[in-house]
């Protein structure tokens, strides 16, 4: 069995803009998603991947499973929210800011806000695909690159909390 450790590095699509909001025109070959609908707690509830792989990340250091169950809180209204792992076993307990953007072409990005730091300063961040996107449930892709080729990871979140 192939065995690989994925740096959050490996998985991060650098943005050098910072975060602002999406409303700009809709592509006429993809269907835009609502970023007022992500608005409220949510879980993730399941990640698929290529279990082969070991995983790590956002650059946290920490396995892909650690975050099953992870909270996520977002606000699109000032495009901030936070990123909840629980901790136990081989997984650490941290919360971490993020400012967050919703493309025109779906892509959810996102950068962690580090303590005594502008959001504006950290040009360094995550690009996901959102899709599936209903009212109480929506999925993110990650596209990691290794060998040439992509590894995809899903989170398939589900809501707690409308807030």
């Amino acid at each position: 069995m192939k065995k690989l450790i994925i740096a959050g590095f490996m998985g991060v699509a650098l943005f050098t803009t910072s975060c602002s909001s999406a409303n700009s025109a809709q592509s006429s070959s993809t269907e835009k998603m609502d970023a007022s609908k992500l608005k409220g707690d949510w879980e993730v509830v399941s990640i698929d991947y290529d279990k082969k792989f070991k995983i790590k990340p956002f650059d946290e250091g920490a396995d892909v499973k650690c975050f099953m169950n992870s909270h996520w809180r977002l606000i699109p209204n000032n495009n901030t929210g936070a990123i909840t792992l629980a901790g136990g076993k081989d997984c650490p307990a941290v919360t971490r800011p993020i400012k967050f953007d919703l493309t025109k072409d779906n892509e959810f990005r996102f950068k962690k806000i580090v303590d005594g730091t502008k959001a504006k300063a950290n040009v360094e961040g995550y690009s996901l695909l959102l899709t599936n996107q209903a009212m109480d449930q929506f999925s993110l892709e990650q596209n990691v690159p290794f060998e040439g080729e992509n590894i995809k990871v899903v989170y398939n979140l589900q809501r707690t909390a409308m807030k």
